[in-house]
């Protein structure tokens, strides 16, 4: 029998207070479907207390396939060569993005792997990578989301003067010994030390991990430890997705209820940020769970006949226009929720980094005291 409390540790979680390592290992571990729907109903009082009934949008435009890492799960791995690549011109993203702005979204994501057409040129090789954000900054008028890998030290500079909003980089897992299996050829410390740098910047920081990749309950555990301490301004998990031509491809794939019960924790244990529903994994049939597990966040909006792809799942309810508002607002009325107003965005953006420069200003002055 456990020595665990769930109504208690609940309580207290809805009351701001903080959990241990053990009693966050307690609810990624919970089995009973009562006890899951509590933790879920749980989640979603918390996300009402901070968010009210407001859910942000994000479009989402991958505009470069090409990638010169090898990680074992992405099918866009550079030995992958059974999958056709693709790369954006300016004027391909800056139509893509301007529909998705008209459309109602709240900011612009751009991704891209570590395309060696940029990373292999150096600085000048992303001259044009920079020009293209100011460019949809411009046009849009939106808040811009980078998730281009581990930059140089310059162009994370760069990025920042040109006013990127957010840089993404994720770990996929703090264990650095299926870190190593899992992103092979790539250093811990290093991308750690990206998203550090970054936030010096004042640019905000999405983490994100991956279930069903062989980690353990205590490995989630430490990255929601993580991203509670580092801290981060936006947390995302993703049910991982065997690919073809991957190594990982014959993996038997997990249903998404631990995707779910991460996302309710999450929300527990980082009540104030940002935790995305992502139509990558499940598309559009997914999207009611993970709000009903405490997503604030629709992500990968894509619009059709773009020619774009997603990230899991490359064309999953893309071409058929259900990555599209039109059909995720009637979902997001069945959860009883409602899409926010720009502006109620761009307010949480800036009460949040304001919120990090007091922290930041109390932290110098606390050492400038201890010296």
């Amino acid at each position: 029998m456990s020595d665990f409390n769930l109504p208690r540790i609940l309580n207290r979680l809805q009351k701001g207070h903080p959990v241990e390592k053990n009693e966050i290992k307690y609810l990624l571990g919970l089995s009973d479907p009562s006890d899951i729907s509590l933790l879920f109903t749980t989640a979603r009082n918390v996300r009402l207390k901070f968010f009210g009934n407001k859910i942000f949008l994000y479009g989402f435009l991958y505009f470069s396939t090409h990638c010169r890492n090898d990680c074992r799960f992405c099918q866009y791995r550079r030995s992958n060569t059974m999958l056709p690549r693709y790369r954006k011109t300016k004027k391909e993203i800056l139509i893509a993005a301007g529909e998705m702005a008209d459309a109602g979204v709240h900011l612009i994501d751009l991704t891209m792997g570590e395309d060696p057409e940029l990373y292999s040129s150096g600085k000048p090789g992303f001259k044009s990578f920079v020009g293209m954000i100011k460019s949809v900054r411009e046009e849009t008028k939106l808040p811009v989301m980078i998730s281009p890998g581990t930059l140089p030290e310059k162009i994370l500079v760069e990025i920042a003067e040109a006013q990127v909003t957010w840089y993404a980089c994720y770990q996929e897992t703090h264990n650095p010994v299926l870190y190593k299996y899992l992103r092979q050829g790539q250093d811990f410390k290093k991308r750690l030390a990206k998203k550090e740098r970054a936030k010096r910047l004042g640019m905000l920081i999405e983490e994100g991990i991956l279930t069903g990749v062989g980690e353990t309950i205590d490995d989630l555990a430490d990255s929601i430890i993580w991203m509670r301490g580092f801290p981060v301004d936006q947390a995302r998990v993703m049910t991982f997705v065997p690919q073809a031509g991957t190594p990982m491809a014959k993996i038997m794939p997990q249903d998404n209820l631990k995707e779910q019960i991460v996302i309710a924790v999450m929300r527990l244990v980082l009540p104030d940020r940002l935790i995305p529903a992502s139509l990558d994994v499940g598309g559009l049939d997914g999207l009611k769970a993970r709000l009903e597990a405490g997503a604030n966040v629709v992500t990968s909006i894509v619009p059709p006949q773009k020619g774009l792809a997603g990230v899991a799942n490359h064309c999953l309810d893309i071409e058929d226009s259900r990555r599209t508002l039109d059909h995720i607002i009637p979902i997001l009325k069945t959860c009883g929720l409602a899409p926010a107003m720009p502006k109620e965005y761009q307010v949480w953006i800036e009460n949040r980094q304001n919120a990090l420069t007091r922290s930041s200003s109390r932290s110098s002055a606390e050492k400038k005291k201890r010296t």
